[in-house]
């Protein structure tokens, strides 16, 4: 047994490192299966960065129609909103988006 054993080192390791390095290439914190999982990742945190990033653009350019030049149209805008002002003979109809 032993001897079969040394006649057949060389094949018996390169067997063993092979193993080794496919499980390593497949699983591990390096390995495919984790690349795949960190790419799905990446793309969301991507998505949610172009929608904050969106949002941030709106909201900035609500601010600058509020500071420079005050833009009457959207203050009436948001005070018909706000506090649910119409103007005389002038029917309100508010919808809510119930989403079931």
């Amino acid at each position: 047994m032993l001897n079969k054993i040394k006649k057949n080192f060389f094949l018996i390791t390169s067997i063993f490192l092979l193993i080794f390095f496919l499980i390593n290439l497949l699983g591990g914190e390096r390995g495919v299966f984790s690349y795949l999982k960190k790419k799905k990742i990446l793309i969301n945190v991507q998505k949610e960065e172009l929608k904050l990033t969106n949002k941030i653009n709106d909201l900035e350019f609500k601010n600058l129609l509020l500071t420079e030049k005050l833009d009457l149209d959207y203050i009436e805008t948001l005070i018909r909103q706000k506090f649910m002002y119409g103007k005389k003979d002038e029917t309100l109809y508010i919808i809510n988006n119930n989403e079931n």
